[in-house]
């Protein structure tokens, strides 16, 4: 029977990469998004489904579960950016990181997890980021919505183990050609006071000019692998730059 995997945050970068990954290993793929758009596939997708989600609201949550029917892997990609400094960043942004990349992960597990306890199989796969593999400045607050999906896949992979439903941790190191700085709540110009900028140059020119990059595939490849894993690993860095970090470590 072909298995179906739901991927939040699907229209553009790992998101995408991953839906199009799946859906050329014969599995039926469902898109969720913001705005749905199918055409960002191209079309031609017979196993391809595309409806809308926000991981922030309850009721659209609700409305994913009963569209989506049974699915066997759910992977949680959807997530925002916040660079600058902690002390420019307002607490309404703050509130943001951590609704969408921490509270908005925990209610999308919480709603899939029952038919997968039921049924005693599934995966669930929390992206998160190289950010928790090592410090980085001027990522405090991205930092901190990110850290908190690792401790809590961590504890629950403990409670879910015991029903035969596994969850994993995909960790993608720095991508300059997702759609990152887009997402990001507020430009990073504007989140540097005072001091803050001279400090920030080589920084954010390192950004610009990174040695070591993680491309989308890498991404995808790495949620493939995790979810296809019977090994009870849980932690799976992707691209060369969070491998080198998670040796590191």
């Amino acid at each position: 029977m072909t298995k179906t995997i739901l991927i939040t945050g699907a229209s553009s970068g790992y998101g995408k990469a991953t839906a199009e990954h799946f859906l050329a290993g014969g599995w039926n793929v469902i898109a969720a998004m913001r705005r749905p758009d199918p055409s960002v596939f191209g079309g031609g997708f017979e196993r391809l489904r595309v409806l809308q989600l926000d991981v922030t609201n309850d009721e659209s949550i609700a409305a994913l579960v009963e569209a989506a029917g049974p699915i066997d892997v759910l992977v949680n990609n959807a997530g925002v950016g916040g660079v600058g400094a902690f002390e420019a960043m307002p607490m309404s942004l703050v509130r943001q990181l951590i609704d969408t990349n921490t509270v908005g992960v925990m209610a999308m597990c919480h709603a899939f997890i029952p038919q997968m306890r039921v049924r005693r199989s599934g995966v669930l796969v929390n992206v998160t980021s190289s950010v928790t593999l090592a410090s980085m400045p001027l990522a405090a607050a991205y930092t901190a919505s990110k850290q908190a999906i690792e401790g809590f896949t961590g504890s629950l992979a403990l409670e879910l183990g015991h029903f035969g439903v596994q969850i994993k941790l995909v960790e993608p190191g720095y991508a300059p050609t997702t759609r990152f700085g887009e997402n990001a709540i507020v430009p990073v110009s504007d989140l540097l006071p005072g001091g803050y900028a001279d400090y920030a140059q080589p920084i954010l020119q390192g950004f610009a000019n990174p040695e070591v990059t993680t491309r989308e595939s890498d991404v995808a490849d790495a949620i493939w692998a995790a979810v296809h894993d019977a090994s009870g690993q849980l932690h799976f860095p992707a691209g060369a730059d969070a491998v080198a970090l998670a040796q590191a470590s």
